[in-house]
């Protein structure tokens, strides 16, 4: 294989990858071109320096090849830019966290058909956050999880084990006020819903989410996962409360779903000048995207945030320590959203509600 021609053929495979993400259509086949954007921001950086130092640049098609490649290049790294050290953070840092107004999340996919139940255990025994999210729960991990906690001050819980991969468990050390179970667009994808009252006595608004990936044989479309994304961002932007996200978005922090989310709910990303934190997939180290997520309000500072040990799950669990200091809000919070943000989440939730119809037409419900 001679390595010119190689090099030639990745550059516009690249190219194309590089266009994908940019294309209006919720098509599995699509979205899946959202994901590997740091792996083809290196591939594409070697190939441009191995291109450009070993061969000579002879002619106009050489020039016009560096500088596509090159254009890609840049175009995928300011994908990523945001979630490296040498950004700006997001969320800022707190230096003396008052432990009344402070919470600890671990969030964590156990991954419905893994048996390993004391490993997840150990990693709360580990990690001793005040809040769990379990996700991809059913009712032997929730038997498992309930003996293997028990008398740890978990005591608030809202719980819906489900065998299709979309139970969610959600155990508290704090008081969990009007909590709600709710189906928002499919009466077996659960999301979850509370306010928590801090041991300072502030309240905190607390959604929980699992939408479906755009991958068959799940759905072979992105509407119903981004339709309940932008559904929880209009919540966020609504609700008067300090408030945190978090979940198993399916989706990574990069995308442009993910960005309409951030933009129309207001929400922070504490990721944002720190790191990926990735936690997807486990069983590879190559492949691996954010796909667990925590966006905070601006009344929130960062005490800590790290990717948890591996519980044989397929994913790694996520661990966020949060310090709630609403006097400092004015300092990190984000414009408003715009109206043709507002407008693109709005069209988004009606898409869904159409292809729902639909479906229900053709009798696939």
């Amino acid at each position: 294989m001679h390595l010119k021609p190689f090099l030639q053929g990745f550059g516009i495979i690249a190219v194309i990858i590089s266009l994908f993400p940019f294309v209006a259509a919720d098509y599995w086949w699509i979205r899946m071109f959202d994901y590997p954007h740091v792996q083809l921001t290196v591939l594409t950086f070697v190939a441009l320096m191995v291109y450009f130092f070993r061969f000579d640049l002879r002619n106009w098609r050489d020039y016009t090849f560096i500088g596509v490649l090159g254009a890609c290049f840049l175009l995928q790294l300011g994908k990523i830019y945001p979630y490296t050290p040498f950004a700006n953070v997001e969320v800022r840092k707190n230096t003396v966290a008052i432990p009344q107004s402070s919470i600890s999340i671990l969030a964590t996919n156990v991954l419905q058909k893994n048996k390993e139940y004391g490993r997840v255990v150990n990693e709360v025994f580990l990690q001793d956050p005040d809040l769990l999210i379990f996700t991809e729960t059913d009712k032997t991990w929730q038997k498992e999880l309930r003996k293997g906690l028990r008398g740890f001050g978990y005591n608030y819980r809202m719980e819906m084990p489900l065998d299709n991969t979309y139970g969610m468990l959600v155990y508290s050390r704090f008081k969990l006020l009007d909590p709600q179970i709710r189906f928002l667009l499919d009466d077996s994808i659960p999301s979850m819903h509370a306010r928590i009252i801090l041991p300072s006595g502030e309240l905190v608004r607390l959604h929980v989410i699992h939408p479906t990936p755009p991958m068959p044989p799940h759905d072979a479309t992105s509407t119903d996962r981004d339709a309940q994304m932008m559904m929880v961002a209009k919540m966020a932007n609504e609700e008067e409360l300090p408030v945190i996200v978090t979940g198993d978005f399916n989706d990574v922090a990069w995308s442009e779903t993910t960005r309409l989310f951030q933009n129309v709910s207001g929400l922070l990303d504490p990721r944002i000048g720190r790191g990926f934190y990735n936690t997807f997939n486990a069983e590879s180290w190559i492949m691996r995207w954010p796909l667990d997520h925590l966006f905070v309000s601006e009344e929130f500072r960062l005490v800590e945030i790290k990717v948890g040990n591996d519980v044989e799950s397929d994913h790694f669990p996520l661990y966020a320590k949060l310090s709630l200091e609403p006097e400092k809000a004015a300092v990190q919070e984000l414009p408003p959203p715009k109206e043709e943000d507002l407008q693109k989440a709005e069209d988004q939730i009606e898409k869904e509600n159409r292809k729902d119809q639909k479906e229900k037409a053709e009798g696939k419900e």
